[in-house]
C-alpha cells in the first residue's frame, strides 16, 4: 500500500464518530452525519491534516459506518475496514475501554500492521441493500417463530378456549408477517434478477442439492457475489466450519475444533442445507452414512457444510451449474 503522512484511526456508533490522528496525537468527536463531516474537515485543517495523503482505518460495524465510507469515497480518501476481532486480539492484554481510547487503538493497530494492509474497495450499494433485506427478513422470521410457538403452547394449555382474544391478536399478527415476508422475499430476487452477474451466480449455486432460495441469497450477500473470498476455505473459516487444532507440547491434547469466531447467523442456514443435501444427495448422503460411524453427527454435518462451501466456490469458477454424476460403487 501507498505510504501515508497520516493515519486517522475512527471508532464509530450509531450516532458519534471518534477520530483520532497517530501522527499528532490528536482527538476529536463529532456528529455521525454531514454537520460531523464538515466539523472533521475544519478539525483537519486546523491541525494541518492533509486528506490527499491520509488513510482513514474504522472497525466494520454492521452498517454505522457506511455514512462515513460514502463521505471518504466522495472526498477520495482511502479507507480500511477491520474486523474488531482482529484489533482486539493483537493488542495483547488491555484495561479499560471508552470511544476516545477505542479509535487510537484502533489508529495504533493500523501503524503497526501497516505493511500488511490494504485499502478497502468502494461499497456495492446493492450489497448494502441485500444485507438490509436479508437482517429484516431474519427478525420477521424470527417473530413468526415466536408468535407460532406462543399459539402451540397456549392451545395445549387451555384446549377449551373457544375465540380467545390472545390467539386472535398473534394469528393476525402471523399472518400479517407472512405477507411482509413474502414482500420482502419478492423485492430480494428482484435484486438478483436485474443484476445479471448476481443472477449469473445465484443460478449456479442453486444449482447444488442443498443450497435454497435462502442460502443462495446469503452467499451472494457476505461473499459479496464472490468477490471478497479468494476461495471456498477462507471463506469457511469466516463461516466458522474449519476446525483448528488445540494441542501443545505434551500436556495439552485438543481435539480439532471449529472457532467460535465466526459468522453464526451463516452457519446457521447452511445447517439447514447440510441436512437437505444428506438427504437427497447420493454423494453426501453415503459419505455421511461412512462418516457417523466414526464422528458424532455436529462433525459430521460440519463437513458437509464444508463440501457445499467448496461446491458452490467451484461451479461459480468454473461458470458451469453443479452435475450430479455420482455413482455409487458396487
Amino acid at each position: 500500500m501507498k505510504k501515508h503522512e497520516f493515519i486517522i484511526g475512527i471508532d464509530v456508533s450509531r450516532n458519534t464518530l471518534d477520530i483520532y490522528c497517530k501522527q499528532n496525537n490528536q482527538h476529536l468527536q463529532i456528529e455521525n452525519g454531514t454537520v460531523g463531516f464538515r466539523e472533521f474537515l475544519t478539525w483537519c485543517k486546523i491541525h494541518k491534516i492533509n486528506l490527499k495523503n491520509c488513510v482513514v482505518v474504522m472497525e466494520y460495524t454492521g452498517g454505522y459506518e457506511y455514512k462515513l465510507i460514502q463521505f471518504c469515497e466522495n472526498k477520495k480518501i482511502p479507507f480500511i475496514r477491520i474486523p474488531g476481532l482482529a484489533i482486539k486480539h493483537s493488542l495483547g492484554i488491555i484495561r479499560g475501554k471508552n470511544d476516545k481510547v477505542d479509535s487510537k487503538r484502533i489508529a495504533q493497530y493500523a501503524f503497526e500492521k501497516y505493511s500488511s494492509l490494504k485499502p478497502s474497495k468502494p461499497l456495492d450499494k446493492r450489497i448494502i441493500r441485500l444485507k438490509e433485506l436479508l437482517k429484516f427478513r431474519k427478525r420477521l422470521v424470527r417473530e413468526s417463530a415466536g408468535y407460532q410457538a406462543t399459539i402451540k403452547e397456549r392451545k395445549h394449555i387451555y384446549p377449551d378456549l373457544g375465540k380467545d382474544i390472545i390467539i386472535k391478536e398473534l394469528e393476525q399478527k402471523l399472518t400479517n408477517n407472512e405477507k411482509s415476508i413474502s414482500k420482502v422475499e419478492a423485492e430480494i430476487m428482484k435484486i438478483i434478477e436485474v443484476n445479471n452477474d448476481f443472477k449469473v451466480n445465484y443460478d449456479l449455486i442453486t444449482s447444488i442439492k442443498g443450497i435454497g432460495k435462502v442460502n443462495g441469497w446469503m452467499t451472494i450477500a457476505y461473499t459479496e457475489n464472490f468477490t471478497s473470498f479468494p476461495d471456498g476455505r477462507t471463506y469457511a473459516v469466516y463461516v466458522g466450519v474449519i476446525p483448528f487444532d488445540h494441542s501443545s507440547g505434551k500436556s495439552i491434547k485438543g481435539k480439532k475444533r471449529v472457532s467460535h469466531l465466526a459468522n453464526k447467523e451463516l452457519k446457521s442456514d447452511l445447517s439447514q442445507a447440510a441436512k437437505s443435501a444428506m438427504q437427497w444427495d447420493k454423494e453426501i448422503r453415503e459419505y455421511a452414512e461412512k462418516k457417523l460411524q466414526q464422528k458424532e453427527w455436529g462433525t459430521v454435518v460440519n463437513n458437509v457444510k464444508f463440501k457445499l462451501i467448496l461446491r458452490m466456490f467451484a461451479v461459480v469458477k468454473r461458470r458451469t451449474k453443479y452435475v450430479d454424476n455420482y455413482h455409487i460403487a458396487a
